[in-house]
């Protein structure tokens, strides 16, 4: 991967910043790394790829809450529209991390709010982290949390972590970024169970509106289609039995269908 990858003109993190696309269109395709290569290959001309301190692979971890009920989790399950999350995102390579809100509202967009995480170590992460008004620690969330997000704050805990890896392309004319997650492992904080996607391969196309995407034929070329993904309800639902999970079923027979495919392709 990092071979192919290397091929592609890079853009560093000062030429993103006017690329934050923070309410914006998503649009999520499921693959295997075998199909990811291909399409890596198609998309040289078109993209350039983020680079970090020479490195264009980069590692993240993230932290999801919810409710003692799993409202969140359960929301997404239903189908419902306006739904939100709440997680700590953590950009390891460079040092960042951020406590964000996203909201997915009626039409379709997602909106991501978000404040520094202020010494949080993703490579030692705290797994008890709770915002409590009496607690000195987090009091600075407060007002954040309390403005962006309709849930009760404190009664909120960790339930799901993942690691995964991640590179970021953006298409040459700057309207867009494509994200592209492999390496995905999850770890459930509530019931101690893992999943490991290890093959799979999560994309994402980033956009406002409905610009024009170059990668959108490659991806049909390639028959890889749309497909809903929700790393944490996902996640969730594998390493948690005891969660509802009608609406996932053809999802999760869907990862099944290609973790099969890994490696045979």
């Amino acid at each position: 991967m990092e071979s192919i990858i290397r091929k592609y003109d890079p853009i560093t993190l000062d030429e993103m910043s006017g690329i934050k696309l923070m309410n914006r269109t998503d649009t999520k395709f499921v693959t295997t790394v075998d199909r990811l290569k291909l399409l890596l290959m198609l998309a040289h001309d078109d993209y350039r790829a983020q680079e970090i301190n020479g490195s264009r692979i980069a590692s993240y971890y993230t932290a999801y809450f919810d409710t003692p009920d799993n409202n969140m989790y359960i929301v997404h399950q239903n189908g419902h529209v306006g739904r939100q999350k709440l997680r700590i995102r953590s950009y390891v390579d460079s040092g960042l991390n951020f406590l964000e809100v996203k909201t997915k509202n009626n039409h379709g967009r997602t909106k991501k709010k978000r404040v520094d995480m202020v010494g949080f170590d993703p490579m030692n992460p705290d797994h008890d982290i709770r915002f409590l008004r009496q607690d000195d620690q987090y009091v600075s969330y407060d007002e954040f949390l309390r403005k962006h997000l309709r849930y009760d704050p404190t009664v909120l805990s960790e339930h799901l972590e993942n690691h995964f890896h991640r590179i970021t392309l953006v298409n040459k004319a700057k309207t867009e970024r494509l994200t592209i997650d492999t390496d995905l492992c999850f770890h459930n904080l509530k019931t101690g169970h893992d999943a490991d996607l290890t093959g799979l391969v999560i994309i994402e196309l980033k956009r406002d509106g409905l610009q024009p995407s170059p990668i959108l034929h490659m991806l049909r070329d390639l028959r890889i289609k749309p497909s809903g993904f929700s790393k944490y309800c996902m996640g969730s639902a594998l390493t948690n039995v005891a969660l509802k999970r009608n609406n996932f079923k053809e999802r999760l027979r869907m990862i099944d269908r290609l973790m099969g495919l890994v490696g045979t392709e």
